[in-house]
């Protein structure tokens, strides 16, 4: 319900961007690839070297180029063509590079200068079970099933791993930020585990 809200929010506050990036001639593919370019910059380059909160905040102003494409992609007068299928299939590959990159990020700076090893291994299984969630998903929809279901969707984890990375970038003790990540890591294993079951019962 709340992302619901909170995309109905974004969309709003978004369309007049979006309409003059269209207006331009820049096409959604273009705004999606520079934003994951810049979120895979800014998680590999600012985390690493320390820098939690600028890397949080130039990472999370490219985020917002998934909302800005989806919007052009649906105006008439985008220059995206066909049925939506490339379209969806470079954005949820995208994605995946992003999400990747930040925990990436995050698992770096804290088994070399942050050292917390605690904290590298939390972010190390975030990645890791991260993307079976979305392989999982994939997988399911490749041999006919549906498997949209689980309780650590992609946004809550970008949001709750950027925030607190973010806050801890401020000051915040770090364990809360292993504890986020921690809760994330466990909520995307028992999500992996939701799916299989899913399936399972489809297929049976």
């Amino acid at each position: 319900m709340l992302n619901r809200y909170a995309r109905g929010f974004f969309t709003r506050l978004f369309t007049p961007l979006a309409r003059w990036l269209v207006r331009r001639g820049v096409s959604p593919d273009a705004v999606t690839i520079v934003g994951t370019l810049g979120a895979v910059f800014g998680a590999l380059v600012f985390y690493p070297l320390g820098e939690l909160l600028w890397g949080t905040l130039f990472i999370t102003a490219f985020i917002f180029s998934d909302v800005v494409d989806g919007i052009m992609a649906r105006l008439p007068e985008s220059a995206r063509r066909g049925d939506g299928r490339w379209g969806n299939f470079l954005d949820s590959t995208l994605d995946r590079a992003a999400d990747g990159a930040v925990f990436a990020g995050i698992m770096v700076w804290f088994f070399t200068g942050g050292q917390n090893a605690a904290i590298g291994i939390a972010a190390g299984l975030c990645l890791l079970l991260g993307s079976l969630v979305s392989y999982a998903r994939a997988k399911a929809e490749s041999l006919g099933f549906e498997a949209n279901t689980g309780i650590a969707e992609r946004a809550e984890r970008l949001v709750f791993s950027l925030t607190f990375t973010g806050l801890t970038g401020l000051g915040l003790n770090e364990w809360v930020l292993f504890a986020v990540l921690a809760l994330l890591a466990l909520a995307s294993a028992a999500t992996v585990v939701q799916r299989i079951l899913r399936v399972r019962a489809q297929a049976l």
